[in-house]
């Protein structure tokens, strides 16, 4: 069994993010901190470390116009030297003047197309790169009643999706993301699961639904969704990070580790679907971390994330789910929960060392870094204008 979950956990694929690893903060204040990358290109040296540290970093996401270069085959090209591969495109429909009052759901229809034409911007640089996701989130929404005609909003939004996934590539997907507050303090467009999965369902077999784990009110269930999106299809993707308040984008598994092993545990049990319906769709769910190192060094929070969803991943491959499906048949309440707690109280660091051996990196990343004098080369060497949001 061990030497099954080796193999299962060696062929793990998280994508780390390019504002990642650059000067973030809160509303008051944006803090640099030393060796910040300048650039796209230092971005990518830095997903291309923490591949290298880990084994499983493969892709790095871009976010544009964060990122936006003359040459995007060139940046293909560059990435691909450096030993990974550029992964999702984020367009960025939140940050020009003209969005202060809704993108896709604004009345003008001037700011409308140009909405648009920046999603098909977006398409364009996923065409040159290779990238096969188009991950979107919006910030519209209304901050008072009576601002804005909520059916109205919505058919602007769904027209403006479908004709972005009419653009995409062969084979790509368009992951549609969701947040129930921020920054519209009224309402948002797409305020949860369901509104994104009613829209998904409207746009047609290239959308699907992304679950950031901070954009959720407290106490809700988001292993429940997980599971209810597998079993619709319609699961394409997360952001991953840890929330103690409202969306803090802290690094994975920081505030509870037990909510992360339990998705993964409803995404480990859907790759295994005798339905194929189910689990091949499971199979090829985009894992993104998604997290705003505002105090913390960036390629040490981007390390711990990583081997946190390892580490979550590797409990829920512990589990005897059919121990746990004759407990259920039962309604041995207190066994089931038992199987559960077993697993997660497992220390898996030895079987990670397994993992992190077979793929030729070392057993322990994040002290490896701290070894390598990578960060105080950095340090000495990026001197100037570090890259934010």
């Amino acid at each position: 069994m061990s030497d099954e979950i080796v193999e299962r956990l060696s062929r793990q694929h998280i994508e780390t993010q390019s504002w990642g690893y650059v000067s973030t903060g809160t509303r008051f204040k944006v803090f640099n901190t030393p060796g910040t990358p300048r650039d796209v290109r230092e971005k990518i040296d830095d997903a291309a470390l923490v591949h290298r540290l880990t084994g499983v970093a493969p892709t790095v996401a871009l976010h544009i116009p964060w990122d936006r270069v003359d040459d995007y085959g060139a940046l293909a090209e560059y990435a691909t030297a450096q030993g990974v591969r550029i992964g999702s495109i984020s367009p960025n429909l939140f940050q020009d003047d003209a969005y202060r009052l809704g993108s896709l759901t604004n009345t003008r229809p001037e700011v409308r197309k140009q909405a648009l034409d920046h999603v098909l911007e977006c398409i364009e640089v996923m065409r040159a790169t290779g990238s096969d996701r188009l991950s979107m989130w919006l910030a519209d929404g209304t901050n008072y009643p009576g601002q804005g005609n909520f059916r109205q909003r919505r058919r602007y939004l769904e027209d403006g999706l479908r004709q972005a996934c009419e653009a995409l590539p062969d084979g790509a997907e368009m992951i549609l993301e969701y947040k129930f507050f921020e920054p519209a303090f009224y309402h948002t467009d797409i305020a949860d699961w369901g509104q994104s999965l009613t829209l998904c369902e409207a746009i047609g077999e290239k959308a699907k639904v992304l679950v950031d784990i901070g954009h959720h009110a407290q106490g809700v269930n988001i292993e429940h969704i997980v599971a209810t999106l597998l079993d619709r299809g319609r699961l394409g993707g997360f952001d991953l990070n840890s929330k103690k308040y409202g969306d803090d984008d802290l690094f994975v598994g920081a505030i509870n580790p037990q909510e992360t092993f339990l998705i993964a545990l409803e995404l480990v049990s859907g790759e295994d679907d005798p339905d194929p319906r189910i689990s091949g769709p499971a199979k090829s769910i985009l894992y993104k971390i998604d997290q705003c190192a505002m105090i913390e060094d960036k390629i040490p929070a981007m390390l711990r994330s990583v081997t946190a969803m390892q580490t979550a991943f590797a409990k829920a491959l512990l589990v005897d789910r059919a121990a746990l499906e004759e407990r259920r048949a039962e309604g041995d309440v207190v066994g089931c929960n038992e199987l559960l707690n077993d697993a997660f109280e497992t220390d898996v660091r030895p079987l990670l060392a397994r993992v992190r051996e077979r793929l030729g990196v070392p057993a322990d990343p994040l002290a490896a870094y701290r070894a390598s004098g990578e960060q105080e080369r950095r340090n000495a060497e990026r001197i100037g204008t570090p890259a934010g949001w």
